[in-house]
Order: structure tokens, then sequence, then C-alpha cells
């Protein structure tokens, strides 16, 4: 039985867009309160070594998610959204991608982990194991299509709870190892991925679907899956610099204010993750750039104006950790800065995959992990994370100008540009506002 979606009239952003972004960012607040409580819960059962591992390792699941992933989600809608009837082959082909792929990138870890002879590598190789089940949640994506979101965020909200139990169930046990941790997370994820295909089975078609028969399908998704590795290296692969030039425990304090900045985009995120298969169609029926001109500007103004407001207040939210992650405040501001570029930036990336402009996502995001790369060797060791921070910002604002240039180029208008200076202005104006409240705090 197929998702019903609502009717779509070209150029008009439908209401399960918000909807859909709605629930996402409601089941991501839990999501994120969540990690919070898990990250609280780390720090103190952990030392601060112990913690900065455990971060790390956090990053780096992150990274291998990405690998398991390799672009299948979005060449499935790319390929679905408007052919519905192309869905048991596609889905066929995806999975066998994503159960190869997440393979691979247990196998990397292994090979990482036991390179530098870590403690209890073993159960940092299970844990890491737990990518291999993304092949379950392409079962979604009848549901993305039609803009249906209410499962797919209940599973997940459940997930994070089983994380944070594991995590608890840990820390009363008095138990001192990061792997452990790390593999008390992982089995959230697992389980949630395997409950999503359970409660999408409905939805999926009831013939079996032959991936041979959707010829070109890796070759096509290749592109975007190296582009979310590169994405994922760019926004991770600091942790290696700051690790090397700054140890562990300014790593631990660093990881905590990208964790913020995570939560910050998270608008973002998954406005562009609902709007996809919205934005393919409105593509495919010639009125792209209108959809674009307007659900971006909005958009991206109020992130800026929301991370100025949060500027001058930094060092105050990341006390709340505890008073030591204040040595992270500037490289939060950085950070909030980064985030405005991304509510540009994921949106212009988005509308690539709807283009169907793969290959400009690849080099948009290799040229970004060149920029991040050749940045950290100056950044970090000059000015410890907070160039990290300001290496993060410099990356994110050149991808959202890249992909700018793209979609122009493709010929696609994206309304007057007077009306993107919002994002900047709002971050400009909402720190001067914030600041004249801060020197009476």
């Amino acid at each position: 039985m197929a998702v019903e979606r609502e009717r779509e009239t070209p150029g008009r952003l439908p209401g399960a867009v918000w909807r859909g972004t709605a629930l996402q960012v409601l089941g991501r607040f839990f999501g994120a309160a969540c990690t919070l409580a898990i990250l609280w819960l780390a720090k103190e059962a952990l030392d601060g070594a112990g913690f900065g591992r455990f971060t790390f390792y956090i990053a780096l699941f992150a990274w291998l998610d990405s690998v398991a992933n390799m672009g299948t989600g979005q060449v499935a809608v790319q390929r679905t959204a408007a052919a519905p009837a192309r869905m048991a082959n596609v889905l066929a082909a995806a999975r066998g991608i994503r159960v190869r792929a997440g393979l691979f990138g247990v196998l990397l870890c292994a090979s990482f982990v036991f390179a530098r002879d870590e403690a209890d590598g073993a159960w940092i190789v299970l844990a890491s194991l737990y990518p291999v089940t993304h092949a379950l949640e392409l079962s979604t994506i009848p549901a993305r299509n039609a803009l249906s979101w209410s499962v797919p965020v209940a599973v997940r909200a459940i997930a994070a709870a089983i994380s944070l139990g594991n995590v608890l169930a840990l820390s009363l046990a008095g138990v001192d190892r990061p792997a452990l941790y790390l593999l008390g997370v992982a089995l959230g994820s697992t389980v949630g991925n395997v409950l999503l295909h359970l409660a999408s089975r409905r939805h999926l078609p009831r013939e079996r679907g032959e991936p041979a028969s959707e010829s070109g399908f890796f070759r096509e998704a290749l592109p975007l899956g190296i582009s979310a590795l590169c994405a994922q290296t760019y926004f991770y692969i600091d942790n290696l610099f700051v690790e090397a030039w700054c140890g562990l425990e300014p790593l631990g304090h660093y990881n905590v204010a990208v964790r913020v900045m995570s939560w910050s985009i998270m608008l973002a995120q998954y406005t562009t993750l609902t709007v996809l298969p919205w934005l393919r169609r409105e593509h495919l029926a010639g009125a792209l750039g209108p959809a674009l001109a307007r659900l971006g500007p909005p958009l991206f103004a109020g992130a800026g104006l929301a991370c100025g407001l949060a500027l001058p207040w930094t060092g105050s939210l990341l006390a709340l950790f505890g008073e030591e992650f204040r040595a992270a405040s500037d490289s939060l501001r950085w950070l909030l800065g980064a985030t405005t570029a991304i509510y540009a930036g994921s949106l212009f990336m988005t509308a690539l995959v709807a283009l169907g402009r793969n290959v400009a996502s690849l080099w948009i995001a290799a040229l970004g992990v060149l920029l991040n790369i050749g940045l950290n060797i100056w950044a970090v060791p000059a000015l410890g994370i907070d160039g990290a921070a300001l290496t993060t910002c410099a990356t994110e604002v050149f991808v959202a100008l890249a992909g700018a240039a793209v979609i122009l180029r493709a010929g696609v208008s994206l309304g007057s540009p007077w009306r993107w200076l919002g994002g900047p202005l709002g971050l400009a104006a909402g720190a001067g506002l914030s600041s004249l409240l801060a020197v009476g705090y």
C-alpha cells in the first residue's frame, strides 16, 4: 500500500514540507536531549582522555554512516520521487550497495583501531557494524517521497532513548571504558534501523526488485556518496589536528562546541531532507528556481538572526557542561558563523541533487576538503581549537558560494540577490542586539 501525498502545485511550497520538518525538528530536539544526557553521563563516568576518545569515535562513526549510505538514499529519491513504479528495483539496488559499503567501513575502522593499538579495540570494531543496518533504513523512501515523517521520527526517538538507556546502565554500573559506551550508543542505532524497516514494510512494493534492472545506480550514487564522505571529512577531520596539537582534553571541549553546532543546524538538515523529493518534482516541472527563491531567503535570514543572538552567550551555554568547557567559547562563535552559512549551503547542495548534478556536488565537497585540510594545517598549530572552528566556518562559506554558482550556471534563477543577504545581516544584527543585553547581564 503506497503512502498518499497531498496534491502539489508547481512553485508552491506544500504544507507537508513544514509539517515534516517540524516533526523532524521535534524528534531531533528529543534526540539532542538524549545526546546531551549521553555526553554528560560519559563525561562523569570517564576521565578527560577517555571522554575525548569517546567523542573522537562518535565523530568517526558519523563518517562511517556516510560510507554506508554512499549516496543511495538521494539517488533513490531522484529515481522514485516522480516514478514510484520503480521503487522495488531501486530499493534492491540501494540495499545491496549499502550492505557492501557498510562492511567496507567496518574494515576501515578495524584497520584504524588496530593500527593505533586502541584499548578494547574489538568492542570498537563490533560497534562499527551498526552502519550495515542502514540498508534497512531505505524502507522509509516511500514515506519520504510522500513528505510523511511521523513514523520515521517516532522510531528515531525510540532509538535515541535506547542509546541513552544503555549509557545510563553503563554509568550506573561504574563502567569506565569508552569503547563500551560507544557500543551502547551503536546498539540503539541498530535497533532503530530494524524498527524502521518493520514499521515501513506495509508501504513497500510487494514484488521483488532486481538490482541489475536499475543500471547505472552505483555510478550515479558514487559521486553523492563520496560528496557526503567529503562533507563528513571536512566537518570532522579537525579532530585529528586538534588531538595532535592540543591533546585529548581540549578535543573534548571542542567536540562539545561542535555538538552544539550540530544541534543548531538541525532545521537546515531536516528541511533539506524533507524538501528533496519536492524539489526534484519541481525541477521536472520547470519550477525549481521559484521554489528555491520562496524557501531559501527566509530560512537563511532566520538562521543568521538566531546565531547572532547566541554569539555573546557561548561561554554560558558551554558552561552547562562544566566550567572547563568555557575554553571553547570562541570556537563556538566561529561555529555559529559556519551554522549560518550551512543554512544556505545545505539548500543549494540539495538543489544540485534535485537537478541531477551529482558530479558537481562531488567537486564542491572535494574542494571543501582540500580547503579545510590546508587551513587546518596552519590554523590549529597557530590558534588551537579556535583555528579549527575558523577553518570550519571558512569551508562552509565556500561550499555555500560554490553551490549557488553551479545552480546559476545551470540556468536556475535564485531570485533577487538582495534577498540572500539576510543571513549575514541577520547575524550582525542579532549579535549587536544580544551584546547590549549581555553587557547588563
